[in-house]
């Protein structure tokens, strides 16, 4: 049976990715902030449909030995890492960058940042060691280079990332490990609705935009395992919101009404 890692996976899409692969057979390894969330997460997807066998640990991920703490704690409970996801993150969208506080800037820096380069050294220094394994780092919003409003150093992180991983695709190629990038899009989840609920004008403003493009992560996680489970090319990009799913959306009558997304959670 095979096994996957997914850092940041008490919640949000981590989470939804969690559930996902267990639904199709896989043990699976979550992590989150503290014990009592891990814990959580746990309970909830030994109760949701699958058969894999479900653990989880509290991990730092700016922490390189918490990193590598995990990477032990799967090993020790299934063998082997087969899929290792760098999911998680800390997202604050709605401040110019001036306004930014020092300790937004650094939770984001620390864990998207640091976390992503801890987990991707960990997990390519284990993989190539057992033989084999797919790595996948979760980007987001500004990887590719888009400026957009409240999002300045998110997206600075998040572009680094796409830096990062590309650079890992390259110097990974004399080995067993599958290196991609994940980019999920536009996702309704806690974290969007803590900030939503911030700037309730920015959100406002967006209305019509975000009933087109965002999406709930039970939509989107189905689309992302399945493409994980499936790849066989190193430097794979998979992404949800591709220009012809936005094109089709638009197209499509009565889309936004129907997917009003922004009335379905109060905003």
């Amino acid at each position: 049976m095979s096994t996957a890692v997914i850092t940041g996976s008490t919640k949000g899409i981590g989470h939804a990715m969690a559930r996902e692969f267990r639904r199709h057979g896989y043990n699976v390894v979550v992590s989150g902030r503290s014990a009592e969330s891990v814990d959580a997460a746990v309970a909830e997807l030994v109760a949701a449909p699958g058969n894999g066998h479900v653990t989880g640990l509290a991990t730092d991920v700016s922490d390189v030995d918490a990193v590598q703490a995990l990477w032990d704690h799967a090993v020790a409970q299934h063998g082997s890492v087969d899929v290792w996801i760098n999911n998680a993150g800390v997202a604050h969208t709605t401040e110019k960058v001036v306004d930014t506080k020092p300790a937004d800037v650094h939770a984001m820096v620390r864990t998207n940042m640091l976390g992503t380069i801890f987990g991707s050294q960990v997990a390519l220094r284990g993989m190539t060691a057992q033989g084999s394994g797919k790595l996948f780092n979760v980007l987001g919003g500004g990887s590719d280079g888009r400026l957009r409003p409240g999002m300045g150093v998110y997206s600075a992180t998040k572009r680094g990332l796409d830096m990062l991983t590309r650079a890992l695709v390259k110097e990974s190629k004399e080995t067993p490990v599958l290196v991609g990038q994940i980019r999920p899009g536009i996702l309704i989840s806690d974290g969007w609705l803590r900030e939503a609920q911030r700037a309730p004008e920015q959100v406002s403003s967006q209305r019509k935009a975000l009933n087109y493009l965002s999406d709930h992560v039970d939509d989107v996680a189905p689309y992302l395992v399945s493409e994980v489970m499936t790849t066989t090319k190193t430097g794979s990009e998979i992404s949800w919101l591709t220009n012809r799913r936005i094109a089709t959306r638009f197209m499509t009558p009565g889309y936004a009404k129907k997917n009003d997304v922004m009335a379905r959670y109060g905003l």
